[in-house]
């Protein structure tokens, strides 16, 4: 045998490669999402090049699978839905890499055969090279599905659940739900919020530049940045000083919308993880009572992080389920109340492409009906003449404008207030509600709803 071919048999797997696939085939035996697996320390043990690399591997082959999946299924050799897991996850990754990425068709080939051979079984190797390959000759010209149900091909293409894009078919049309697919597919900005009172804005998107991070100022909140990657952000020491901190600016203007004021009494009634609660903090200038509540203990610890990162001192956390706080605390009265309800997350899908594999459509009847109670419980803690907002990260209407009419008819004691006087014009919708649409204002799909009780 070859000397050339000894070596390259005993070659060591490309740790970021490998990890991929044991994260892949682990997220989609149970059901873990991607974020979680790749955040809680699961790539430490790699070098920092080949922990982003892995990172994105796995972003991208959970982003496209669906698509992934009906391009093998045209020129595997078998069944494919019944492919052993290992296998499946690197057919996956190489073609996601030769369709997706800028790596040399000869690199991935070579890979995807070599974690084959090592991690299925020799033989696996040639059907890899096989299947791979075949692919590559049509890249150009790749087979697009054509079941006649519009909804079923785009769904394939733009690799995402049916059902979701049906909803959006019936509520945008066929160019709003395509573009609204692509930009979820695409690579997104990443917001960044800046405690411009400790440092200037400019200053930071200087700092970013001698770094070559590809960043800008929002055009919509003048103490937010955006940026393409979030990896030199999450390293930087600024964010460990509490003057950076990552946060869609969608979740700003929400904040915004709230307007809160020194001084003022103001609950964050579902808050974890804390980034609209220390934003609260510090419009507030940190003068004033922010109580954020959240029912999940550990998620609590995470606003209590936050604010003592931020030397924030004006925030008080309790964990504890939103509905049993107007018992507990009968005087608790506020200001303003923030809501920002568990929802579907189908505005987050460029950020969270595993969220879209995770819904279900029975999710959003439990959803709504939490809505409604979490929505019961806040409207408790509002003082005569103050302000509830009623926040989500979804595009759907089920959750958002249709909570709140219901709302509204259950609780004549409250009106809604337009949103034009806090966020940009286009974002306003003809009954005064908050919204964004995500390929127009290049940020996370989010609704919001201003009201106030009577005095």
């Amino acid at each position: 045998m070859p000397m050339s071919r000894v070596r390259r048999s005993r070659k060591r797997l490309d740790p970021a490669r490998r990890e991929a696939v044991r994260l892949l085939v682990r997220i989609e035996k149970d059901q873990a999402y991607a974020n979680r697996l790749t955040s809680a320390g699961l790539t430490d043990e790699l070098e920092p090049e080949a922990g982003r690399r892995t990172t994105e591997y796995v972003a991208g082959v959970t982003r496209w699978r669906r698509w992934l999946d009906f391009l093998l299924a045209q020129v595997y050799q078998g069944r494919y839905d019944s492919i052993e897991p290992k296998l499946r996850q690197i057919l996956r990754l190489g073609l996601y890499e030769l369709l997706f990425t800028d790596t040399p068709p000869y690199a991935v080939l070579h890979e995807a055969v070599g974690l084959a051979r090592k991690l299925v079984r020799p033989r696996a190797g040639a059907v890899v090279n096989a299947v791979l390959r075949t692919l590559l000759r049509q890249r150009d010209f790749l087979p697009q599905p054509q079941t006649g149900d519009l909804a079923e091909d785009l769904a394939i293409r733009y690799a995402h659940p049916t059902w979701v894009v049906r909803r959006w078919l019936a509520r945008y049309g066929a160019d709003s739900t395509e573009a609204l697919l692509r930009y979820y597919n695409e690579r997104p900005w990443f917001g960044v919020r800046v405690r411009t009172d400790r440092i200037a804005r400019h200053v930071v998107l200087h700092r970013l530049a001698d770094r070559s991070v590809e960043a800008e100022p929002s055009p919509v909140l003048d103490d937010f940045i955006r940026v393409r990657r979030l990896g030199p952000i999450l390293q930087d020491r600024l964010i460990e000083k509490g003057l950076l901190t990552v946060q869609d600016e969608s979740a700003g203007l929400v904040v915004r919308l709230l307007d809160p004021h020194p001084e003022e009494t103001i609950v964050d009634a579902c808050a974890a993880p804390g980034g609209k609660t220390t934003y609260i903090a510090t419009r507030m200038r940190d003068h004033g009572r922010v109580v954020a509540f959240d029912v999940h203990s550990r998620r609590a610890e995470l606003i209590r992080k936050a604010a003592l990162q931020q030397g924030l001192t004006s925030i008080e956390v309790e964990a504890i389920d939103l509905r049993q706080v107007p018992e507990r605390y009968p005087e608790l009265k506020a200001d303003r109340v923030l809501l920002d309800v568990p929802c579907s997350g189908l505005g987050v899908l460029a950020k969270r492409a595993d969220l879209r594999w995770h819904r279900r459509p029975e999710d959003l009847d439990e959803l709504v009906r939490l809505q409604d109670e979490l929505l019961e419980a806040a409207a408790q803690l509002v003082r005569p003449g103050g302000i509830l907002v009623y926040s989500t990260c979804t595009i759907e209407p089920d959750e958002n404008e249709a909570r709140v009419r219901s709302f509204l008819a259950r609780h004549p004691e409250f009106t809604v207030e337009s949103a034009a006087r806090w966020v940009p014009a286009e974002m306003v919708t003809e009954e005064g509600f908050f919204a964004t649409w995500p390929p127009r204002d290049q940020m996370d799909g989010a609704f919001a709803a201003r009201l106030r009780r009577k005095q």
